[in-house]
């Protein structure tokens, strides 16, 4: 299993013409809320630590007691200043420490890679059930795929840190998605956005059916590792047009 960092850009890197056009007239807030993110940065990162540290912990655990890592590897990222000024924005409300604190549930974020669907799941009845973290929210997007075609499962949980004036509960949102899903998603995200043509709706049914053919994978990925036999007919993948 690896780490790896998701490098956050400061405000001070940001030029004024770069900033997205809706969080460009909210420069002065920023500015002035710049000292106050130095804090909430910290707190956010303290949280983000124990939750991969949780990971890690179960995941070596596992490797240990079934010869089998549920983990490929792990990302991890803190929420932009000019990403969490959007997010209110759209809900909203004004850009303070306060509103981030209440209404932004993702200012740290964790996505699990795993290597198979039954890891996904085993993954969530851990978290579920371990005294350190509590879920306040969860989405299976797996079972239940977006309109998109993307799958993950999300959860939202809450994390205790300690700091000097005591205890202090922050939200983590984790995603578990399997290397496939991943794959899926970073495309996705990639063609949708970053394309230098437009995106159309023949584009948009495209990845919905490429979305479904990753599932399938998927799925007999994971029986292929089970020794359980297909789920088609032998030569049914041969005879299909």
């Amino acid at each position: 299993m690896m780490i790896e960092k998701s490098g956050s850009i400061e405000l001070r890197d940001i030029s004024i013409e770069e900033l997205a056009p809706e969080v460009r007239e909210m420069v002065p807030e920023i500015k002035e809320m710049a000292a106050g993110m130095v804090r909430v940065k910290h707190l956010y990162r303290s949280a983000l630590k124990i939750a991969v540290t949780q990971m890690e912990i179960l995941d070596e655990e596992f490797a240990g007691l079934y010869d089998h890592s549920p983990i490929h590897h792990i990302e991890h990222r803190i929420k932009t200043l000019e990403s969490a000024a959007k997010k209110l924005k759209r809900r909203g409300y004004d850009l303070t420490i306060d509103n981030i604190y209440a209404h932004i549930q993702d200012m740290a974020g964790v996505r699990v890679i795993c290597n198979y669907l039954d890891d996904i799941y085993y993954l969530r009845s851990l978290l579920t059930r371990t005294e350190s973290f509590r879920v306040i929210r969860e989405a299976d997007y797996i079972k239940e795929p977006k309109e998109t075609g993307y799958r993950s499962l999300h959860l939202i949980v809450e994390v205790p840190i300690v700091i000097s004036e005591g205890t202090l509960k922050l939200p983590v949102e984790i995603q578990l998605r399997t290397i496939a899903m991943d794959m899926w998603a970073s495309l996705e995200h990639e063609l949708r956005y970053k394309s230098t043509r437009a995106f159309s709706q023949e584009d948009a049914n495209r990845l919905r059916l490429c979305s479904e053919a990753v599932f399938e994978v998927d799925r007999e990925m994971q029986n292929i590792y089970k020794g359980k036999p297909a789920e088609y007919e032998e030569g049914e993948a041969e005879s299909a047009p």
